[in-house]
């Protein structure tokens, strides 16, 4: 086992020791602690998106990008969750009419949906009367058991990629880890809650997948924008995008899982 492998690792704990208490902090507290965190996060996710699409901020396409995402956040905060995804959808084009005489404008219009869909889905879970609490927290804890499960078992134990054209740096026994690493997330709060351990490793299982996916599309996009960052931000990680890809892709899914079950069905 190589010592350069673990290189990030010192940057990537003292990231988690900073970032992952505050997370939870606002979560536990609810409320404009949550709607604002999430709102810094939509704000911050925005420009990093504009910044990948090569624009600047302050250009009409890249304001239009701002604006939109923090409307959307702005309707789920005051309850209007339904409302925001379909302002989200409504949105998209008009930001590519602001900017299609340039090149790529397809790709930064696509950034509204990509931010606004996960952000927009985590202040709603938040707010649903008596399960939000739970269920942000049982979403950020797979997501997070399965990033930490895909970072150490991919390397320590290394092997063949998982998909060398999009990121040569993930591997099929790190998919594997943090498959393996959320499922013992979702066993462990069946245990707890007194659910059904099976459904609750499924549930584990399926975000697991859902987030590795969201990993694998940012690697794609990075490498599609010749950048090994989204950013700058968060030391050992990169930019925001780089930190909460995986949430940006289960937020939803765990989003259209609750509303199915209906209110006050915990995941």
């Amino acid at each position: 086992m190589r010592p350069g492998r673990w290189g990030d690792l010192p940057k990537r704990v003292a990231s988690a020791v900073v970032l992952g208490p505050l997370a939870v902090f606002c979560l536990w507290a609810g409320g404009w602690a949550w709607d604002l965190l999430v709102g810094a996060a939509t704000l911050g996710l925005a420009i990093e998106w504009i910044a990948l699409c090569g624009r600047r901020v302050v250009s009409p396409a890249g304001l239009s990008l701002v604006v939109c995402a923090l409307a959307a956040w702005i309707m789920a905060v005051q309850g209007l969750a339904g409302a925001a995804f379909g302002f989200t959808v409504m949105a998209t084009p008009v930001i590519w009419r602001t900017g299609f005489r340039a090149p790529l404008a397809w790709r930064l219009a696509a950034g509204l949906p990509y931010i606004g869909f996960g952000t927009v889905a985590l202040v709603w879970l938040r707010d649903m009367p008596g399960t939000g609490l739970i269920d942000v927290l049982l979403l950020l804890l797979i997501v997070w058991a399965s990033d930490i499960g895909a970072y150490m078992a991919g390397r320590a134990i290394g092997g063949a990629k998982l998909a060398p054209s999009i990121s040569p740096g993930k591997t099929r026994s790190g998919a594997i880890g943090g498959l393996l690493a959320a499922t013992l997330v979702g066993a462990c709060a069946a245990w707890g809650f007194g659910a059904s351990v099976w459904a609750l490793i499924l549930l584990a299982a399926l975000l697991s997948v859902i987030s590795q996916g969201g990993d694998l599309l940012e690697s794609y996009i990075k490498r599609c924008s010749g950048v090994k960052d989204s950013g700058w931000l968060i030391p050992g990680h990169g930019g925001l995008f780089d930190r909460l890809d995986g949430l940006l892709a289960a937020a939803p899914a765990a989003a259209m899982l609750a509303f199915a079950l209906g209110r006050g069905v915990v995941l």
